[in-house]
Parts: C-alpha cells; sequence; structure tokens
C-alpha cells in the first residue's frame, strides 16, 4: 500500500508539474524569503542556516548522481575541497578581486577534476565504483596536507576568505555575516536549485534515471551509458566545487577538513535522511543533522557524544523511513487522502478482441514510421553470420555457424535446451563477442561493436526476461527507447524539455498503440500484469524503429489468449521490418515464420519452410528424441 501511495504521489506530481512547470521553483523562491522570518523562532541561528544552504547546494549534485543516476559516490569531499582551496587560494593569496568569479573558476576546476576523476572510477560498477572514490578522496586528502601544503596552507587551511560585494553605480551591496550573507547563499542555492530542476527535466534526467533503474536496457535500446554516467559524475563535482568556495566564505576560512571522508560519509546520510532522488532531501537532511548537532553540543551539552546520538538517530530514520523525511511525507499524503487504492492491485492484461485485432494493428502499423530498409525497398541479405563460433574455456557453446536473413524476411529459431541459441542471439546484438568469424549487418561489419553502436544502425532486440524501467511509468519506458532513436546515442541537452523533441510525442503513442497500452501510460511498470510487461517488452525494442527486430521468446509465460493476441501483434510488426524470432511454442512459430533455423549443440542442424522443418527426420530425432509425429501436432 504504501509503494501504491507513493506512485499516486509521483503521477499526481508529474500531472502537476506539467500544468504548472514553474511550480517548484516559485515554492523555492517563497521558501528562501520567508525563512530568515521563520526559522529564528524554531531555533535556528543564521550561521547554522546558512551552513545548510551549504550543505543543500552540495547535496544537490550529488542527488543527481545518487539519487537520479544510481551511483554512491563517497569521494565528493575531494571535489569540495578543490574548488574551495583554488577559489580560496585565488582570494586569499593571488588577490582575485571578484569573489563570485573565483567561486565558479573553482567550480571549473571542481569540474575538471571531477572528469579526469570519473575517466578511471567508472570504468567499475557497484561497491567497486565507490570503493575508488574512497580511494580517490584519501589521495586528494594527502596531497593538500603534504605535497600541495605551500597552496593549500596544510593543516593551517586558508584564512581571510572574503565575503562577495556588488558596485552597482549606485550603491554597493556587501554581505557581510548572518542573515545579510544569507541573502548572497540563498540566491546561489535558488539557482543551483533551477540548473538542477532543468537538468532532470531533460532528455539527459530521463536517461540518467534509465540508467539508474536498469543500466543494461538503457545500453541495449541504444544510449551510451557511460558517458552520461560521466556527465552526472561531472555535474556533482562541479556542485560540490561550487559549495566547497561557499564555504570558505561563509567561514572567512577555508578549513582542510573540507577534504576529509567525514566530509563525504555526512553528505552521503544527509541525503538518505531528507530523502534521495528528491533535490530537496539533501537540505532537509542537512537542517536536520546540523540543527541535532548544535542542540545536542549546546542545549544538552553532550560535547562528542552528539555523534553516537545522531548516528542512532540517523540509523533509526533509515529503518523506518527509507525514503527519507521526503519519501515518508509523500507516502503519508497517499495515505491520508486514499487516491491511491485504484493502484493497489495490478489490472488484468486487457488484449484487443481477437477478431478486431488484425484490423487495429493493421491501421496502426500503416501510420508508424517505417525503418529505411522498408521504405527503400531493399533486397537481399540484411544479416549475414559467417563462421560464427563462441567458446568459454573447453566449451564450444556456438560452432561455425553460417546464417543469412534477407530483408522482409521472419526467420524463427528452435532447438532443444541447451542447443545455443540464446548465445547465438547475444553474438547477433554484440551483447557477446565471437570468438570467431564474421557478422554483417546492412553490409558493415558489426563484429566487435557494441551493443548501443549495433541498435543506432537499427539492429535490437527483445529479452526472454523482461528488462523493463521497473521504477518509471509506462510511458517514461518507451520514452527511453525513442529518445536513443531521435537524439542518438549521446547528447548533452542538459537545459531542454522532453516534451519539446520533435516527433517522440507521436512515436512514444504510435508505440503505445501497437502494442495495446495506450490506456495505460501512466501506470508504473510495476503494477502492470505479465502479459502487459511482455508486450511493453516488445514496444521498448519497436520504439528504436529497427530494420531487424530480434524477440528471444517473445510468449513466453503468456495465457493461450495472450499468445493469440501476441502472434497477432507480432505478424502486423513483420510487415514493416525483418524480424529473427526464438519460442518454444513452436505452433505460434511455424504460423509467423517463413523459414525456420534448427540448432543443435551449437551447429546448425538444418534449415527450411516450416512445412520441412515439421517433416524432417533429423530436427524429430534431434529435437524430439526420435518421437515422430509430435511436430505436426
Amino acid at each position: 500500500m504504501a509503494c501504491s501511495a507513493r506512485r499516486a504521489a509521483n503521477e499526481r506530481g508529474h500531472l502537476m508539474l506539467k500544468q504548472r512547470p514553474f511550480l517548484i521553483e516559485t515554492l523555492t523562491a517563497i521558501g528562501l524569503v520567508i525563512a530568515p522570518f521563520v526559522l529564528p523562532h524554531l531555533g535556528f541561528a543564521p550561521n547554522t542556516v546558512n551552513r545548510i544552504l551549504v550543505w543543500g547546494l552540495f547535496g544537490l549534485g550529488f542527488d543527481i548522481l545518487f539519487g537520479f543516476t544510481g551511483l554512491l559516490s563517497f569521494g565528493q569531499s575531494a571535489f569540495y575541497g578543490t574548488g574551495g582551496f583554488v577559489a580560496a587560494y585565488l582570494l586569499t593569496r593571488a588577490g582575485f578581486p571578484n569573489v563570485v568569479l573565483a567561486l565558479i573558476i573553482g567550480m571549473i576546476a571542481a569540474a575538471a577534476v571531477g572528469y579526469l576523476v570519473g575517466l578511471i572510477a567508472l570504468r567499475r560498477t557497484g561497491i567497486y565504483f565507490s570503493m575508488i572514490t574512497v580511494a580517490i578522496a584519501e589521495v586528494f586528502f594527502f596531497v593538500e596536507f603534504n605535497p600541495l601544503s605551500a597552496w593549500t596552507g596544510g593543516e593551517n587551511g586558508l584564512p581571510g576568505v572574503p565575503t562577495p560585494s556588488f558596485d552597482l553605480g549606485f550603491v554597493n551591496i556587501h554581505f557581510t555575516t548572518g542573515w545579510s550573507l544569507y541573502q548572497f547563499l540563498a540566491l546561489c542555492y535558488f539557482i543551483g536549485v533551477v540548473i538542477a530542476l532543468r537538468i532532470v527535466r531533460s532528455p539527459v534526467g530521463a536517461v540518467l534515471s534509465a540508467i539508474r533503474d536498469n543500466p543494461l536496457r538503457a545500453t541495449a535500446v541504444g544510449h551510451n551509458i557511460h558517458a552520461y554516467k560521466l556527465t552526472a559524475f561531472v555535474i556533482a563535482a562541479a556542485y560540490a566545487g561550487f559549495a566547497g568556495g561557499l564555504l570558505g566564505v561563509l567561514q572567512a576560512f577555508m578549513p582542510p577538513d573540507a577534504f576529509t571522508f567525514d566530509t563525504s560519509g555526512q553528505l552521503v546520510m544527509q541525503t538518505a535522511i531528507g530523502g534521495r532522488g528528491t533535490l530537496f532531501g539533501p537540505l532537509v537532511g542537512a537542517a536536520i543533522w546540523l540543527f541535532l548537532q548544535d542542540f545536542l553540543q549546546a542545549a544538552l551539552g553532550l560535547g562528542a557524544a552528539w555523534k553516537l546520538v545522531l548516528g542512532v538517530i540517523f540509523v533509526l530514520l533509515v529503518c523506518f523511513l527509507r525514503r527519507g523525511i521526503i519519501g515518508g511525507l509523500e507516502d503519508l499524503y497517499g495515505r491520508l487522502t486514499g487516491k491511491s487504492a485504484k493502484h493497489a492491485e495490478p489490472e488484468e492484461s486487457s488484449p484487443v478482441p481477437v477478431a478486431d485485432a488484425a484490423e487495429v494493428m493493421a491501421a496502426l502499423v500503416a501510420d508508424t514510421p517505417k525503418p529505411s530498409s522498408v521504405r527503400d525497398g531493399r533486397t537481399g541479405p540484411i544479416l549475414q553470420a559467417t563462421g560464427l563460433t563462441k567458446r568459454y574455456g573447453g566449451l564450444v557453446a556456438n560452432s561455425d555457424i553460417d546464417f543469412t536473413v534477407n530483408y522482409g524476411e521472419l526467420r524463427g529459431i528452435i532447438g532443444p535446451n541447451g542447443a545455443g541459441k540464446s548465445t547465438f542471439f547475444k553474438m547477433l546484438t554484440c551483447e557477446v563477442h565471437p570468438t570467431s568469424g564474421t557478422i554483417l549487418f546492412e553490409g558493415r561489419d558489426i563484429t566487435g561493436t557494441s551493443v548501443t553502436d549495433v541498435c543506432q544502425h537499427g539492429l535490437t532486440k527483445s529479452y526472454q526476461v523482461n528488462q523493463l524501467f521497473t521504477g518509471l511509468t509506462v510511458r517514461e519506458n518507451v520514452v527511453i527507447a525513442a529518445l536513443a532513436k531521435l537524439r542518438g546515442k549521446f547528447r548533452l541537452d542538459l537545459f531542454r524539455s522532453v516534451d519539446s523533441i520533435p516527433g517522440l510525442t507521436e512515436l512514444v503513442k504510435r508505440t503505445l498503440e501497437l502494442v495495446n497500452l495506450s490506456s495505460r501510460p501512466d501506470t508504473p511498470v510495476s503494477e502492470l500484469a505479465y502479459g502487459e510487461k511482455r508486450r511493453l517488452e516488445i514496444g521498448l525494442a519497436l520504439a528504436t524503429s529497427p530494420s531487424l527486430l530480434l524477440l528471444d521468446e517473445p510468449l513466453a509465460g503468456m495465457s493461450p489468449r495472450e499468445r493469440v493476441e501476441t502472434v497477432k501483434l507480432l505478424k502486423s510488426i513483420s510487415r514493416d521490418r525483418t524480424m529473427i524470432i526464438i519460442d518454444h511454442d513452436m505452433d505460434a512459430l511455424f504460423e509467423l515464420a517463413e523459414r525456420v533455423t534448427v540448432l543443435q549443440e551449437g551447429r546448425v542442424l538444418v534449415e527450411g519452410t516450416p512445412d520441412e522443418i515439421k517433416n524432417s527426420t533429423a530436427v524429430q530425432e534431434a529435437y524430439l528424441g526420435g518421437v515422430h509425429g509430435v511436430l505436426d501436432a
């Protein structure tokens, strides 16, 4: 019920944002304006509020990296310190006159360092990525204290960092300390929020969310996920660098502990407390963290023991509010309003009536953009595999396979379990590189090419086990695939609205209609019935407008009625593109395919029309252990 409430709240939130696109920015501005009048009555000192803003800005970039992209970095202190010390050095040692420009230079320096570090750290994933960032942060801490101590001040830091001032000609505005400096910090935070919101609402932000949910599928639909991860890493480093510069301005002193692991750990905990993937979670977490820190030390006089109490509070919050404070409030709102009940249980799959399916699909396909191979009326081979072999040590999964598919053909592949069908499919889509042999697609040698590039060329597949973006809605899933088709594998359109991309809305709408999910665009994928998930799996592949579509057991796990509808769907799809299908439902496959290839023990046993395969003694003996006549049943 809690998950349903959260999803319902998200759907209402997305709808509200479309109707009022600047609502969050407006509320943020109002909150920052009234904060100095409200927070003192709640016990917040001006210095505490200013520190919260600095940590909140620091956390904006980290939340894009962790909350939206799913990359947990413990090395953000390296960029926090880099930006802070570069800005502080310019302002204290180099005699740089402009505080704001020094902050921007520090941010650029941190972003550049983030780019270099990202090239190394992003070579690994999961816990190994996190451990690399820990090691890099420790290296930066050592360098700051030793080789670069002449520039950073070592353990003494850099004192004398000035506060900003602006000469407008008719008046000179100087921000000093307390609530005066708050105005400058609040403006910086607001600008940071506006930029972060633009990023997460952009096509880049959509792809980052897809990477968090399912990096394998984001790659398979044609996105260069390494480049997007590096982009998120650099963005987080830039935010960290600017926040580090503000720390020096706030304290009139750049402290060496900006580089410590404790800084990175505190950022992670604040984000977890407030709620990751919300942008405002780090600000809320920082407010709770810093307020309790001051309260426990000053009011209760706990001294160093405040860390113990705060640690216990953190554990309790994480255990009982796994999505943080903001996530917990969303769940509570969903329960109180009761508007999530309709999402509590998955709906039954609702296929198109059998009698009308062919007509509906034909009408939809007529309006669907056709691959270039269909529009050009090409003939001859679209895919040629020659001598394809895959060895895993002493095990030979596929051996010396020659395989050719012509434009417009619907080819079926069958074979007993262990025949090497899955490995063969993975080699065709370049998920697995062959030990030997070549693969030509539309005359281009794609042997050893990446999955992303192959998809961009027009060859893609659906998976036997659903590979969907389960944290997103049905429409958002299709949008991710369509973005790869319309934008290419990588593009830095960070400040562009997703809905402004020409042709995206039409392509997504047609794809949803084609797979009969147009009535459920805003439904979370986790709430779909199994048959609907299988259709969406095919829809993701179709949204890339492939010239050659490979379907790995598209009928697996479906009810008899769902199988009938899916067969009709596949027939309609095949009118516009070349297809290769693996499936164990031989009745359906023989109905669909023009030619069938039979694999046995990693080799091609025989190839022919469905009737020839049915009557093949070799197939009956190899596939069914010599039980004749079963293929005709």
